[in-house]
């Protein structure tokens, strides 16, 4: 078992986050698409928010999920991309020793509730699909608020242990994170101390903040696609799962990823891998979100259409 210091005091007072490339020209390409991806990403998930509170007949359970996820979505990319678009065009690529605390606990906080958030939206898919006639008697505004709720007080206390966990080891040098936020897999290979203590930690969180939900998601999705079997019309089984696959999508997208970054040993890890994958997770996986869920969703689009008033040139 791993002795920890007798003071949490550390020597390193700020880090510097490599980033992607030390190449100007390949940092000023990436900057113009992370720019574009990260203004695309809060149009996408702002404007799916603002549908679903404008659009009275999106005042459901599962679209009410839907903009708690899109606000995530937007808060997720806020705490890292920004930064990151800063470090792509400037000399100096360097974060505080606090603000690296932040940065990495407000990412876990958000990335954990959203983890958690995704096996709540699988549950109401499931109320609604195998339980039809008693949807609206289960899934009551306070139950949704409750389930919301608890998603983020779970991200809130395990994110505390992650990080309190990390940052009490001692960083004396070097403090060079490769990496383009403080991530803990990353933040970890600079500890002056042994880290497999840390890493039986992560690998026992991981185990509890992403594949609990993940088999929650899977019993749920079991029992959908049990009742979707037992629908006789093709077009009623093609609806019920079309309402699935968006959800689906995402949950690969977002836990497959996070789940290979944070449930192997940071001996195995590396550092270019890592990256792409926490790019995907962070970066892509919410951009592509309001795409997924909206792209073949009748009534997202009757909503813009609304809102937009292109609608009333059809009807």
């Amino acid at each position: 078992m791993q002795n920890f210091p007798s003071d949490n005091h550390s020597s390193v007072s700020e880090f510097i986050l490599l980033g992607f490339s030390r190449n100007s020209y390949i940092n000023a390409v990436l900057f113009n698409v992370f720019l574009c991806l990260y203004l695309s990403t809060l149009v996408g998930n702002g404007l799916i928010v603002t549908l679903i509170h404008m659009d009275s007949r999106l005042h459901t359970p599962m679209y009410f999920f839907l903009s708690v996820l899109s606000m995530l979505d937007m808060s997720y990319v806020t705490t890292t991309v920004p930064q990151m678009l800063v470090h792509l065009i400037c000399q100096k690529k360097t974060i505080s020793y606090v603000g690296c605390v932040a940065q990495m606990y407000i990412f876990l906080v958000l990335g954990i509730t959203e983890g958690w958030l995704f096996s709540v939206m699988a549950y109401d898919r499931y109320v609604a699909i195998c339980h039809p006639l008693r949807y609206k008697v289960i899934m009551t505004p306070w139950l949704c608020g409750a389930m919301v709720v608890f998603c983020g007080l779970w991200g809130i206390s395990c994110s505390l242990v992650y990080t309190v966990f990390t940052m009490r080891l001692p960083y004396c040098g070097p403090n060079e994170i490769n990496h383009f936020f403080c991530e803990v897999p990353a933040v970890l290979k600079l500890a002056c101390a042994d880290t497999s203590f840390n890493d039986q930690v992560d690998f026992i969180l991981g185990f509890i903040l992403l594949l609990v939900p993940l088999s929650f998601i899977l019993a749920s999705y079991v029992c959908i696609f049990a009742t979707i079997l037992k629908i006789r019309s093709t077009q009623g089984r093609f609806k019920a799962f079309s309402t699935c696959a968006s959800h689906i999508t995402v949950v690969t997208m977002f836990c497959g990823p996070a789940m290979f970054m944070y449930m192997n040993p940071g001996a195995n890890a590396s550092p270019e891998r890592d990256k792409k994958l926490a790019l995907f997770y962070n970066v892509i996986s919410a951009f592509l979100n309001p795409i997924i869920y909206s792209l073949r969703n009748k009534d997202v689009k009757r909503a813009f259409l609304k809102l937009t008033g292109w609608g009333r040139a059809s009807e």
